[in-house]
């Protein structure tokens, strides 16, 4: 059954978990679609995973619709979430609402999250008044790390908790379907999980949250540059591959592959007629 805005409202309801992996392509978004997750999230966090910056600054809006175009193809019943790049909200509520509605016409995406809480709340009123859903994101916004000053977790203090609190009223308020929840204390996760009526998706905060994303990368051992503590390895895929790969080159060294179940064959009277 297609997972939408409505699944996530009803799970939220039931008190059921939600589930949310990112993805990039399409063969991994089939995957996780045969899989039976509920949301993909085509993040920006390419920009590290795929593309090797060290941050997800410099990814644009065109790097986000080519992906999450590759995603929507094949995830036919998880709901597919873009997320918006640094720079394309920030300016004005105009290009916000505009560079939503390219995500969700070239993209086919069916829902875009953008980070930030007060500073926001404008861009996503009329992003969801252009019948665009919205996911927020508040915490530990990525897109701020140059303000945050590093990847660190927020709302320790108890002035910055109460700030957490009230930006997920605002980003509810304003009109957001669901709001992410990243590097926030366990606590105040769970805190904020009981006061909003909408889903919130946890990302190292804690068991309270109503759902949980992750990056797949990370999930699955492929990308080692870096773990984040939040991060279970659900298995060492990168190990796997990193043997194929070896497996493959000793192989190809030594002749035996390709073997004779791998090529075509042709009868000799054929060859024997070339001159």
């Amino acid at each position: 059954m297609k997972n939408t805005t409505v699944t996530f409202k009803k799970a939220k309801a039931e008190k059921t978990k939600l589930t949310m992996l990112t993805a990039y392509d399409y063969s991994f978004a089939k995957l996780m679609d045969e899989a039976g997750v509920n949301s993909i999230l085509v993040g920006d966090s390419l920009g590290m995973v795929c593309l090797g910056y060290e941050d997800t600054l410099p990814v644009t809006m065109e790097d986000m619709i080519h992906h999450t175009a590759a995603v929507t193809r094949g995830a036919k019943n998880a709901l597919v979430v873009a997320d918006m790049p640094f720079m394309s909200y920030q300016t004005s509520v105009y290009d916000a609402v505009m560079n939503a509605g390219r995500l969700i016409k070239e993209g086919h995406a069916q829902a875009v999250k953008l980070e930030g809480g007060f500073e926001v709340t404008a861009q996503i009123e009329a992003i969801v008044k252009a019948s665009i859903p919205v996911v927020g994101h508040i915490g530990l916004t990525p897109q701020s790390v140059n303000a945050f000053g590093g990847f660190k977790v927020q709302g320790k203090s108890e002035e910055a908790a109460q700030r957490l609190l009230d930006e997920a009223r605002a980003v509810e308020k304003a009109g957001a379907f669901a709001v992410v929840l990243e590097c926030v204390p366990e606590k105040l996760a769970a805190r904020i999980s009981q006061e909003i009526p909408i889903p919130t998706i946890g990302i190292g905060a804690g068991a309270g949250c109503d759902g949980q994303v992750l990056v797949y990368q990370d999930m699955l051992g492929l990308f080692s540059d870096f773990t984040p503590k939040f991060v279970k390895k659900f298995a060492n895929v990168g190990d796997v591959v990193k043997d194929a790969f070896e497996g493959y080159i000793k192989e190809v060294q030594e002749g035996t592959f390709p073997a004779p179940e791998h090529t075509f064959k042709m009868d000799d009277d054929v060859l024997d007629k070339l001159y």
